[in-house]
């Protein structure tokens, strides 16, 4: 059983799922919360016709969560980019076990998802806004 020194498994949909979120483009967010404090699973993934703001939406107001991100943008010379973000989300009134836990597993969670580009942690909403992902990712 893991614990919140050595963090938490990683179930192997997990990375499944991003490989169809960056190879086969079928996604356009996903969501990964930790079950019972042992193991990261999906929670949620984002049809290409998502929008950012759906995204946000599914981040929860008072727990941690793993996510990524596939961000189309067109570059000021009219070429069309996108950039995956992964974010840790870690809002503030999340329980002090939970914060632990998710900060302990982070690491290699991400290490796990090979061809993420841009890193972000965030405590509030604000930090992730459309304008700070539109700037991050040029």
């Amino acid at each position: 059983m893991a614990n919140a020194s050595s963090g938490a498994g990683i179930h192997d949909d997990c990375k499944l799922r991003f490989v169809e979120l960056k190879s086969k483009r079928m996604h356009r967010f996903i969501t990964y919360r930790l079950e019972n404090q042992k193991e990261v699973i999906v929670d949620q993934t984002g049809e290409r016709e998502a929008t950012y703001e759906d995204f946000t939406k599914t981040l929860p107001e008072s727990d941690c969560r793993f996510a990524v991100f596939d961000f189309d943008f067109t570059t000021p010379e009219d070429v069309p980019k996108s950039r995956i973000f992964y974010i840790f989300w870690s809002p503030d009134t999340a329980k002090v076990r939970s914060k632990m836990t998710y900060a302990s597993t982070n690491e290699k969670f991400k290490r796990t998802l090979d061809g993420i580009q841009i890193e972000m942690q965030a405590t509030d909403p604000s930090e992730i806004s459309l304008d700070v992902i539109k700037e991050r990712a040029h």
